[in-house]
């Protein structure tokens, strides 16, 4: 599962996509229908009998807390399931005020934080709530009465199971197969995968399809899509299976590995449109030719592409279609009390993308050597705004997510500018860079066109490291931008990294600093620290030298291989840092903890920050 408040892109850019070539595409959402499952009286009562089966012979003091809870108060979980479900979509508004109360909902250990310091907590959620966003704090109740069940299904039946990734470890940059493997070969199906199964018969039985196509964006949808697809072959062996997506164009560049073709036919890369229209054709002999595809002849591992072929021009690609998705069954979450960081899983959005690929592609740490980064292709803001009048028309939602890489600034503003001239009402938030062409009025013209947020990436906070990464902006560029944005009512997100090459101590601390000023004077209202990863497709892993550092090479990689070890030049302790990091930037996003010094935040003693208390004051004024 990736989101649940919304369906992934992909299958309903390829359904658009199919359906524009004359192909009777259909599409399913396996995560949305398997939590649903789940999250339902039903769900609960086969949850509940398998759990009393794994744990009759320990006693009740041996319990995991959430195990402990979940049975001691199965009957309340049971009547509140349904209720609670069709509140998260929307259906039953008028339950918040039952949630609200806080007598309603069994609280489990994901309630703690509210009964720890339960008088500071009662503040942050007045804070946070008011006495009048009865919706919104009944929907973070509520999402924790989720995550609550979610951890007895991880404690209980299935270790592998979380809300937003499964099995994440067992594929992501894993040079070898055997761990997906023996996930696939258990002594007996998990819990889960049963649902999985169930699931798979009745997709088949409905659609009897030729080929299933299953999309796999990240590490953690891996091994979901390989139980799917192993049981699309044992109920309908004849159909013939294809994998893409973002995980498989990342880090399944060198496969070699037969045994993932026990599961599955072909292994397409890249942009889906060309290599997939091009295997249909070849599966209906119309065609000898494929495209970027791996396949397996004589037990071996073998990549086709062909030259002759180019990839469909993003003009061209058609526009997304969300039909065969319940679009009305989608949860939305508030998982955390601010209101930036909230809008990933909370609300309902179609996927539009401006341009293919990034018009930057500079980055250092960026996969730009890759296809989705580096061939960038402009859809052109006539187009865009038709598809937008025609998903409009096809799901009745006006929210709208730019899910483009950076999204271009000339498109962006010829997109607004068409948005308000033709009187086209909709609510849309999207990535860019922290241009200088984002100014004053421009953001202002955005807001007036419907965006709501944007997020951007700060990185590693300091002119020196910024410019080594050729990131193309300054932290006092930034600081003008976002309050810009600010200014004009746009919440802003800053994706923040640490541990790049040559990154000292004295940098990290002196970049939180930055942060903790840009925070404080309202710049950015959410954001979020990632570890660096050297990656092989990024300039880093391409020319190390270059950053200081040495790489240690995966030997014998037969699977995925993404993230690449390295000796970095400078000694500094970066997860002691990353700790204080992520404590510090919590606080500040519930606004709190603005009066320390950054040094606070840290479990060792870390030196003071050398950047002046007023630096983000002068930047702005």
């Amino acid at each position: 599962m990736t989101q649940l408040n919304t369906p992934y892109p992909a299958t309903a850019y390829l359904t658009g996509f199919l359906k524009l070539h004359g192909y009777d595409a259909v599409q399913r959402d396996l995560a949305i229908d398997l939590i649903l499952n789940i999250l339902s009286r039903s769900g609960l009562e086969s949850l509940f009998n398998q759990i009393e089966t794994n744990y009759a012979d320990i006693d009740d003091e041996d319990l995991p807390d959430s195990i402990y809870h979940f049975l001691a108060n199965y009957a309340d979980y049971y009547q509140c399931i349904d209720a609670v479900i069709r509140f998260l979509q929307g259906k039953d508004p008028s339950l918040a005020l039952r949630i609200a109360s806080r007598r309603f909902l069994p609280e489990g250990p994901q309630f703690e934080s509210l009964y720890q310091m339960e008088e500071l907590n009662s503040e942050v959620l007045a804070q946070a709530f008011g006495s009048l966003g009865i919706q919104d704090k009944a929907k973070y109740l509520a999402t924790l009465f989720i995550n609550d069940i979610a951890a007895v299904i991880k404690d209980g039946v299935d270790p592998h199971f979380e809300v937003s990734r499964y099995a994440e470890r067992l594929a992501a940059s894993n040079p070898r197969f055997d761990d997906l493997y023996a996930a696939l070969h258990p002594s007996e199906p998990s819990y889960t995968e049963t649902i999985i199964a169930q699931f798979m018969q009745q997709y088949i039985a409905a659609e009897n399809p030729d080929v299933l196509g299953i999309s796999v964006p990240f590490p953690g949808n891996m091994l979901g899509a390989l139980q799917a697809a192993r049981y699309c072959k044992e109920y309908a062996p004849h159909i013939k299976i294809t994998l893409g997506g973002g995980f498989v164009n990342t880090e399944l560049r060198t496969l070699k590995d037969s045994r993932l073709f026990e599961y599955i036919d072909y292994v397409c890369l890249d942009d889906g449109e060309r290599p997939l229209l091009t295997l249909l054709e070849n599966i209906q002999a119309q065609s000898s030719e494929l495209y970027r595809t791996y396949t397996i002849e004589a037990g071996r591992v073998v990549f086709k592409t062909s030259k002759n072929l180019h990839d469909i021009a993003q003009k061209d690609v058609g526009t997304p279609d969300y039909s065969g998705l319940p679009i009305d069954k989608y949860l939305s979450l508030c998982e955390m009390l601010n209101p930036m960081h909230r809008i990933w899983s909370d609300g309902r959005w179609n996927k539009i993308t401006l341009a293919h690929g990034c018009y930057w592609a500079k980055c250092s740490f960026c996969d730009i050597s890759l296809d989705y980064i580096g061939h960038y292709d402009d859809a052109g803001a006539d187009i865009t705004i038709q598809r937008i009048k025609t998903m409009i028309a096809a799901t009745g939602q006006t929210g709208f997510h730019l899910v483009d890489e950076a999204a271009p600034p000339k498109a962006l503003f010829a997109l607004a500018t068409k948005l308000i001239e033709q009187n086209i009402v909709i609510t849309w938030w999207g990535n860019i860079r922290f241009e200088k062409t984002f100014t004053a009025e421009k953001c202002q013209l955005l807001a007036d066109s419907g965006c709501i947020a944007i997020s951007g990436g700060l990185e590693v906070a300091s002119d020196r490291l910024l410019d080594l990464m050729q990131k193309g902006v300054s932290v006092a560029q930034v600081a003008r931008i976002t309050k810009a944005f600010a200014d004009a009512g746009v919440l802003v997100h800053a994706y923040l990294m640490y541990g790049f090459p040559s990154q000292t101590e004295q940098e990290t601390v002196d970049a939180l600093e930055y942060v903790r000023q840009l925070m404080r004077h309202g710049c950015i209202q959410s954001a979020y620290w990632h570890r660096f990863a050297a990656t092989i497709h990024s300039p880093v892993g391409l020319n190390p030298g270059a950053y200081g550092i040495e790489l240690i090479a995966n030997e014998n990689v037969l699977f995925a291989e993404n993230d690449i070890d390295y000796i970095d030049s400078v000694e500094t302790d970066h997860e002691m840092l990353g700790l204080g990091l992520k404590k510090a930037l919590y606080n500040y996003m519930h606004n709190t903890g603005f009066e320390y010094p950054v040094s606070f935040w840290f479990e060792q003693p870390v030196s003071e920050t050398g950047i002046a208390g007023n630096y983000i004051d002068r930047c702005l004024y």
